[in-house]
């Protein structure tokens, strides 16, 4: 795929969809950590209910380490692997408050020191809370990478790479939440919804005319 179907296939995107975001709920970079390292394995909707529980209850490192690990099972054990997650959550919230003032760090090698804070965790919270370009490689952005010929690559850190090196400047900042929304609700998994796709005619998938 060439510079000119990259950069066309953006604007309509953008053109679509001007502002997008995670369609994870957070009102501070604390809250959006949180509910990063509790959406993996998990559907954004299933978390945003247990965090409207949680919230207004615990939103800062204070509050959920005082919760205790049982304590934010309670509200946390509707999301898959909650026994797990809840130790990372209080492990995170204590480093946080020995090692960086109570606040999420905004560099990657920092997050990524923290208990449940993986490469792609790290990117959410580096490009939605921070404003940096980086580019969260999820189950979505790499099937839309490899079927449209975007960013192809063998493995997520490939495509990764690839999509901060291909896709034009002006869109690299929200590039990963268009490639989300469009993984998530046009070009799915098992039946890509090519009849309906604004990029159809620009994507390189080679077997679309199943699905048109």
């Amino acid at each position: 795929m060439n510079k000119q179907k990259r950069t066309e296939i953006f604007t309509r995107l953008r053109d679509a969809n001007p502002n997008p975001t995670t369609e994870l709920n957070y009102s501070s970079p604390f809250e959006l950590l949180i509910a990063v390292i509790l959406s993996a394995q998990a559907t954004d909707v299933g978390v945003n209910k247990a965090t409207a529980k949680l919230y207004p209850v615990a939103n800062t490192p204070e509050a959920i380490l005082a919760l205790g690990v049982d304590g934010l099972k309670e509200y946390i054990k509707t999301i898959g692997l909650f026994n797990s997650k809840a130790e990372n959550v209080i492990k995170t919230c204590r480093m946080l408050l020995e090692k960086h003032q109570g606040e999420v760090p905004d560099n990657r090698e920092a997050l990524e020191a923290l208990p449940g804070v993986g490469r792609k965790t790290a990117n959410v919270v580096l490009n939605t809370a921070f404003g940096q370009p980086a580019m969260a490689v999820d189950t979505h952005i790499f099937r839309v990478s490899n079927r449209t010929g975007i960013a192809p690559g063998k493995n997520v850190l490939e495509v990764e790479k690839r999509l901060v090196r291909l896709v034009p400047k002006e869109f690299l900042l929200d590039a990963h939440h268009w490639l989300i929304l469009h993984g998530r609700y046009t070009c799915t998994a098992r039946k890509p919804k090519c009849g309906i796709c604004m990029i159809e005619d620009l994507c390189e998938f080679k077997d679309k005319r199943d699905y048109l």
